[in-house]
């Protein structure tokens, strides 16, 4: 479908961004981080959900050249996505919002001489960690990276990419993925004292804490030169539901950790249990802060206030 022209024009010495997906999980605390950087006038959160600054369905290419034009957009962090869980029991839904949400982002910001961040995952990978994805989500982030690159090498679109390990938040709820369960033990841990998970305890996964993820990601897009136009990996930490379950007690000696595997273990056991990320260190510094001790203490402080 042809797309209608924007009247568009780049503002000058001032950057405006754009988050999409802003009310999920990483978008939640990125915003926060952006407006910090930015100024909250010269950030738009939004979200098909309410409570975003503007409900946009980024499936609607017209509405989102329209929105860049109006806000005079000169940078573009596209989140929205169905994640691994999730994704498995709408496959077409997963795939739609994935592939062609990504490409609708490429193809304006293309026209517009947009910065784009759009972030991959662990998911691309299998468990020897190639490129080998089992998943929905995983073929959807690993046909996005090759997007990117396409982009990049055709157009010279200035598009970023992390592949992100599992998340853990204290101010959003994890989001339908397969390393859900490192969100979900903290809230359980600080309730009722007790968890059931839905992986085997032993199930070891890259793991990363959100505050390094956001920095991570900011540093990124400042970074002057980059020479992964895929996507970069990033870590952090690795653990498995047993090791989570010891650094809570640490802190709450009566917590209890149950496991009844699901659906999902057989995706966790397709992914590797660490990623290597020697070029993010190489390229722009990338250093994580957090390690399994003190995320776990952070994360029980903030959700014990």
């Amino acid at each position: 479908m042809p797309i209608r022209p924007y009247n568009w024009r780049r503002p000058i010495d001032m950057d405006k961004i754009l988050v999409i997906g802003a009310n999920g999980q990483i978008g939640t605390e990125l915003t926060v981080a952006l407006r910090a950087k930015y100024g909250a006038a010269n950030v738009i959160a939004t979200d098909l959900q309410v409570g975003a600054d503007l409900q946009l369905n980024v499936l609607d290419r017209n509405a989102l050249g329209h929105v860049i034009a109006a806000h005079h957009v000169t940078q573009v962090y596209h989140l929205a996505a169905v994640l691994s869980a999730k994704g498995e029991s709408d496959r077409q839904l997963a795939w739609d919002v994935n592939m062609q949400g990504l490409l609708n982002v490429l193809e304006v910001a293309r026209q517009c001489k947009l910065r784009v961040f759009w972030p991959s995952s662990i998911a691309v990978f299998d468990a020897q960690a190639n490129v080998n994805p089992s998943t929905v989500y995983g073929i959807s982030k690993a046909a996005g990276e090759y997007w990117c690159q396409y982009y990049f090498d055709k157009y010279g679109l200035d598009v970023r990419s992390l592949r992100y390990p599992g998340l853990i938040s204290h101010s959003a709820q994890a989001g339908g993925g397969t390393t859900d369960y490192a969100v979900e033990i903290f809230h359980a841990a600080v309730a009722g004292g007790h968890y059931e998970c839905f992986l085997n305890e032993r199930s070891t996964l890259p793991m990363m804490y959100m505050p390094d993820a956001v920095r991570a990601t900011l540093e990124l897009m400042a970074a002057p030169a980059i020479t992964v136009r895929t996507s970069y990996n990033l870590a952090a930490m690795s653990f498995s539901p047993l090791e989570l379950a010891a650094a809570i007690r640490r802190h709450l000696p009566d917590f209890t950790l149950t496991c009844s595997p699901d659906f999902r273990q057989a995706i966790a056991n397709s992914w590797p249990t660490s990623v290597w990320d020697y070029k993010a260190r190489r390229d722009w510094g990338w250093q994580e802060q957090y390690d399994l001790e003190r995320m776990t203490e952070d994360m029980l402080t903030h959700l014990r206030c």
